[in-house]
């Protein structure tokens, strides 16, 4: 069911009004509201939103230069390939390929290309590739630049693939999938494909080399770990260690995760003549970046050790993440440490607040019934994320709302008005806590900054919704109320 909120932009979006349009396409984009994720519908807000400002005149035109372009980067976020069957993809295809051919590159310039890259030359999507084919057929040219307009669907997927090889060398935020999406893309010849299943087959080692020269990823890889023997069973001379060195950096370059890993371990062996801790580090790192579990929790663990000597916000952190990552992929060694660092309290029954945030969930569900001024709501939003996350008085008080989630953890940070108090940590484990930060968020965000006042203010705010809540809900409670949404 739509929230209000929501009902209340889309409204406003079909009288016409250029920025509820451009939120309500956001809405779509990124789940907002409890809207369901529909980028179709979002390309179709934002065609109307672009020719609402298109529409205005020329000498609007001119005023409306910073919103047409705030539009087009909105636009490049949008998967082009979930649009294909849309009324509006053709001013998705346009603009898509206008952004693209901006001369100043910018992370909407990348995204464009990544996106066209993705629907023009993915193997994944043929079939998508196939009505885009059809699509072109009864309308040729689409509105694109002169350049453009006369490529068939092989010179634009032939653009594609340039894109591609832009954003794999590039190194910016696609470079990763751009690398990926290059590795699918390597010729499967029968050759190659006969080569590497001898090698399978019969572990022939004639037949491994020639797959790796001719260029397959995993064949390099997979050479490159045999010359190293990682394994352990013995140490290897610094020949063969270079030898594996040469053969995974090719690999690495691929952008194979594990390859990375590997060069990280070869950097830090003593018989390589080419020891070096910190390219052995940065190896590390690049592994991890690319989601290999190990040289996650390595890079966690190292953040951990020297979190004493490292400037950041909160302590601690940075390594959190790493360590969060390696455990999202089941290491139960990062499972270990990351109790070590984030504080845990998924049970709300077992917290301080338990009682007062069952009031509280009462009051927020019935709070048109009771006339609830806006800073008691507020409060009582405190109350149950408080419960949620064993919060003190303090914290429950004082902390930012709209600043406590982060992807993996919660940080409680109030030294803007108590210095003394040191940040906390804390997981989030459970869909209730995920739930409580998000209504929270969403209350506070509407809210005007300084509504709830000073710390005096909200003590003396706290004695008297806390009193109220106890008064008003503790007889009413009903058993099925017991657990918080």
């Amino acid at each position: 069911m739509a929230s209000r909120e929501f009902l209340k932009i889309l409204s406003s979006a079909r009288t016409g009004d250029v920025s509820a349009q451009q939120k309500l396409a956001e809405a779509y984009l990124t789940g907002a509201f409890k809207t369901p994720i529909q980028p179709a519908n979002a390309l179709i807000w934002l065609e109307k939103s672009y020719l609402s400002l298109k529409n205005q005149g020329p000498e609007a035109q001119s005023s409306n230069t910073s919103e047409i372009a705030k539009i087009l980067n909105q636009m490049a976020n949008i998967p082009l390939v979930e649009t294909v069957n849309s009324p509006a993809f053709q001013f998705g295809w346009e603009s898509f390929w206008q952004i693209a051919q901006e001369s100043q590159e910018s992370n909407s310039t990348l995204a464009a290309k990544w996106q066209l890259a993705n629907l023009l030359v993915n193997p994944s999507n043929e079939e998508i590739q196939s009505q885009l084919m059809d699509w072109l057929k009864r309308k040729p040219g689409a509105g694109l630049s002169e350049s453009l307009a006369n490529l068939d669907f092989g010179g634009l997927q032939k653009i594609g693939r340039q894109y591609l090889q832009e954003l794999a060398d590039g190194g910016g935020v696609f470079a990763a999938h751009a690398k990926e999406l290059l590795i699918k893309l390597q010729p499967k010849n029968e050759a190659l494909s006969s080569l590497w299943n001898a090698w399978l087959a019969d572990e022939n080692e004639d037949a491994l080399m020639q797959a790796a020269e001719f260029g397959l990823t995993i064949a390099k890889l997979t050479l490159g770990l045999r010359l190293a023997q990682l394994d352990g069973a013995e140490s290897k001379s610094n020949a063969s260690l270079k030898k594996a060195a040469h053969w995974l950096e090719l690999a690495a370059k691929d952008g194979d995760r594990d390859a990375w890993y590997a060069l990280g371990e070869i950097y830090r062996r003593p018989q390589f003549s080419g020891y070096n801790a910190t390219e052995s580090d940065r190896c590390f790192d690049r592994a991890a970046d690319l989601g290999h579990a190990q040289a996650q929790l390595r890079k966690g663990a190292s953040l951990w050790r020297k979190r004493e000597k490292i400037e950041e916000k909160v302590r601690g952190l940075q390594a959190s993440y790493w360590v969060w990552q390696a455990n999202q992929q089941g290491l139960t060694e990062a499972k270990e440490l990351l109790n070590k660092i984030l504080e845990s309290c998924p049970n709300p029954a077992k917290n301080d607040w338990y009682d007062l945030a069952l009031y509280a969930e009462q009051a927020i569900n019935h709070h048109a019934e009771h006339k609830l001024d806006q800073d008691w709501l507020l409060l009582c939003h405190r109350i149950i994320v408080a419960n949620q996350f064993n919060f003190s008085k303090a914290e429950l008080l004082l902390c930012e709302v709209g600043q406590l989630q982060l992807e993996h953890c919660v940080v409680v940070d109030i030294r803007w008005e108590l210095p003394k108090i040191l940040p906390r940590l804390i997981q989030i484990e459970t869909i209730q806590q995920r739930r409580a930060l998000l209504a929270a968020g969403k209350a506070f965000a509407g809210a005007e900054l300084d509504l709830e006042g000073n710390i005096r203010q909200r003590r003396y705010r706290f004695d008297q919704v806390t009193s109220w809540l106890r008064t008003t809900f503790s007889k009413n409670l009903k058993p099925a109320d017991t657990e918080l949404a």
